[in-house]
């Protein structure tokens, strides 16, 4: 929340080292949502996690299937995987993600009803073609970078995006664009927390989940409180990415997709 290869076998006895052979882990406690919340967490899944997870939660070329996910099938009713959305997984590409309560069932509402639906299903993840992305206009994307995405308060096509189609191809520049944090040496985010007192302390965001938030101060001292004693806000130098997310029409990630590809 990867797999070695074989020698493939024959048709017949199938690939018992595949992932789509090997049996869902079940779920520990089955749980209902009701039809609105998993349309509400269709729609936030897609536009916020869909490119690493698939839209269908099944996988995607950065992330695996939740549908086989133990964290998933050991969740009940969000008490794992909303502490995940809340922390995420930085040191595996995934952000943190400040989610409504609302949101945040919604998504684990249709994480948990897609698995349901995956029980009944046979065969793997979907592969990606690099040749179904190659629909976009350059100039459109152009003018997108410089208006209504923003990128370009950020990004220079002559600074740090110069090369950037040398450096990364297909699917890889595109995540590169959704999903930046592997990007080198990305600035960490940081934390500012307002005691009940009124005092404010900031530092390096070192641990957040729903119950407690955790920084590192200028001292270099590791400082935490209970979520409901304090105020927090956090400041992620890649949020705007993230943001973006919930703003693209796919013509318009194609399109900007399209634009990078002529920085080389």
């Amino acid at each position: 929340m990867a797999v070695g290869g074989r020698a493939q076998a024959p048709a017949s006895q199938g690939r018992a080292d595949s992932p789509a052979a090997q049996r869902r882990p079940q779920t520990v406690g089955p749980q209902s949502y009701t039809p609105e919340q998993v349309k509400l967490g269709q729609t936030r899944f897609a536009a916020q996690c869909g490119f690493c997870h698939g839209r269908d939660a099944y996988g995607g070329e950065g992330g695996p299937d939740l549908t086989r996910s133990l964290l998933v099938a050991e969740d009940s009713r969000g008490d794992k995987i909303g502490a995940l959305l809340r922390t995420g997984r930085l040191e595996r590409g995934m952000p943190a993600f400040d989610f409504s309560e609302g949101d945040r069932l919604a998504i684990i509402a249709f994480i948990h009803d897609q698995k349901t639906k995956a029980e009944s299903l046979v065969g793997g993840r979907r592969g990606v073609n690099v040749e179904d992305l190659q629909t976009g206009n350059g100039e459109r994307g152009l003018q997108y970078f410089n208006g209504a995405g923003g990128c370009s308060k950020c990004h220079s096509p002559t600074g740090d995006l110069a090369g950037v189609a040398s450096r990364f191809q297909g699917l890889a520049l595109l995540q590169r664009m959704l999903y930046p944090a592997g990007r080198p040496t990305p600035d960490p985010p940081t934390a500012s927390v307002t005691l009940p007192s009124g005092e404010v302390i900031t530092g390096k965001l070192a641990y957040r989940d729903e119950f407690t938030i955790a920084l590192i101060d200028s001292t270099g001292w590791y400082r935490s409180w209970a979520q409901t004693t304090v105020k927090t806000k956090i400041d992620d130098p890649l949020s705007a990415h993230f943001d973006q997310l919930g703003e693209y029409s796919d013509e318009d990630i194609h399109d900007v997709f399209k634009y990078l590809q002529t920085l080389r």
